[in-house]
């Protein structure tokens, strides 16, 4: 090997370790507490559900039915989602005022006071407190889900960037499944441990406070929002571990160029810029599926899952391990498949296999007391049925805004996919139960019908995004978004041509 070629495969080293470590500094206090926060609030189901009843008792002699320990359950489970919708609505503003980075470490005041909350409430004798924790953490989990893909697809170099912004899914998913492991009964998932299971949620975020303060913001941000263009070298230099290659830059400065003279958009400024409206009714379709295919409802209810499909209850613990398990495979699987396959097939190819899993689902609940094997294959359809999300839609879905909004809407498109995730996410959170209850054997035909209609306007108007510039995907879109003005332009040019020739043959 030539010394030009091995300087060369070092700065590719360089280049790939930098922007590694940078990416598990953020994950690790960022997406991982999303999926973390989903996980642990399986475990303590019946300890809090006791520690309410028994409040109740203690303060006003009162014994509350089933049903409404069940519906404060609910609440406290689902007041998470309406944190991350407030999340969701901040993270725009502030990744704009902030910056990428600062906004992640500022994010980490919601969290710790959060923990300190679950901590001590059961000391304080207040379930209250236990809410108020579960809607700041939310907070925190909704300004992470928005900022870090945008971090991450704003500082990667374009034959990384859905590899890189997929890895925030990645770590959602590790997150689900260490915190399906720490909710263990033999671990903190006891009756004596269940505040310390709810307020462990701080450690990965002290990992974050004391690493990434030593890597560099966004490159596009400190370029385009901030015009500070010796602050974008430096950054990208220090991301990847060599000098800037001239065509990376380019790019970046044409984005500018397109930007200059634009302040960034407000949320409802997108539903009335044509331009984009493809882009946007794509983010709206894609954000909502993420939740209304019932996916996130498996690690909230696991337990009322399992017992629908016939495990019983001692078994359900290390099954719903399983669930996580599954999620976090096939999202580094599709890590590993994203720049080959690209995000279309994905997509489109995860939400088709969800449809499928859906129907034998249904139809397995629906003989599962007729036939001796059928809770069986029914746990199977679960896993599968994760396995075919995180395949696709776990990753892809975030890195979408990225990819086909520019720097001036691109916080603003967060925020609206961000909040219509969480509203979705609180929606089912709050339903699943009663649905359950009320559908019996047939709880996931809805999904199924989410899914298949996903799986459609997918394949008729998702252009692939996979390693174009944004010029490139916004003329994809501009088929779409001006298709009827590129019709009617088309038939005054014929009708022109008509009479031209009219014209000349009169002559």
């Amino acid at each position: 090997m030539s010394s030009h070629q091995q300087e060369s495969t070092k700065e590719e080293k360089g280049n790939v370790g930098t922007l590694a470590l940078m990416v598990a500094s953020a994950a690790v206090g960022g997406t991982v507490q999303y999926g973390y926060n989903l996980a642990i609030m399986n475990a303590p189901t019946v300890y809090i559900q006791n520690f309410v009843n028994e409040t109740f008792q203690e303060r006003w002699g009162i014994q509350l039915e089933v049903y409404e320990v069940t519906l404060i359950w609910t609440f406290i489970v689902s007041i998470f989602s309406l944190g991350g919708l407030t999340g969701a609505l901040v993270a725009g503003p502030m990744s704009i005022h902030f910056g990428r980075k600062k906004t992640l470490l500022l994010n980490n005041i919601f969290l710790m006071s959060s923990a300190l909350l679950a901590i001590t409430s059961q000391k304080a004798r207040s379930f209250e407190m236990i809410i108020i924790s579960r809607f700041l953490v939310g907070i925190n989990a909704g300004v992470s889900m928005n900022v870090q893909p945008m971090y991450f697809g704003e500082s990667a170099p374009k034959h990384l960037r859905g590899a890189v912004s997929l890895s925030s899914a990645v770590f959602t998913s590790f997150g689900l499944v260490v915190g399906q492991v720490v909710g263990l009964r033999e671990l903190l998932g006891c009756e004596s441990c269940w505040p310390y299971l709810l307020a462990s949620n701080a450690v990965p975020g002290f990992f974050q406070l004391l690493t990434l303060p030593w890597f560099p913001e966004s490159p596009r941000y400190l370029l385009i929002d901030r015009g500070d263009k010796d602050a974008c070298l430096k950054a990208l230099r220090q991301l990847r571990g060599s000098e800037v290659q001239r065509a990376e830059l380019d790019e970046i400065l044409q984005e500018q160029a397109e930007a200059e003279g634009r302040r960034a958009q407000q949320p409802w400024e997108l539903f009335t810029d044509h331009s984009i409206r493809w882009q946007l009714i794509s983010v709206t379709v894609l954000s909502s599926a993420m939740q209304l295919c019932g996916n996130d409802s498996i690690y909230f209810y696991a337990s009322y899952i399992f017992q629908e499909a016939g495990i019983s209850a001692e078994h359900t613990q290390y099954v719903t391990i399983g669930t996580g398990t599954c999620e976090f495979t096939a999202c580094i699987l599709c890590n590993l498949l994203i720049e080959q396959q690209g995000r279309r097939l994905l997509l489109m190819g995860g939400y088709a296999l969800m449809t499928g899993w859906a129907v034998v689902f249904t139809v397995a609940l629906s003989f599962q007391k007729v036939v001796h094997w059928m809770p069986y294959l029914s746990m199977g359809c679960i896993f599968t049925y994760i396995l075919s999300f995180g395949m696709g839609p776990a990753g892809v879905t975030g890195i979408l805004p990225t990819e086909i909004f520019n720097q001036t809407a691109r916080p603003a498109a967060y925020m609206i996919a961000g909040s219509l995730m969480w509203l979705n996410l609180f929606i089912i959170g709050m339903i699943f139960p009663f649905l359950v209850q009320g559908l019996g054997q047939y709880c996931f035909v809805p999904f199924g019908a989410v899914c298949l209609l996903t799986a459609l306007y997918i394949g008729f108007f998702l252009p692939e995004t996979k390693g174009k510039t944004l010029s490139a995907i916004t003329n994809e879109f501009n088929k779409l978004n001006f298709h009827e003005q590129e019709a009617t332009g088309k038939r005054k040019q014929a009708q022109y041509q008509l009479g031209e020739i009219c014209h000349s043959t009169a002559l």
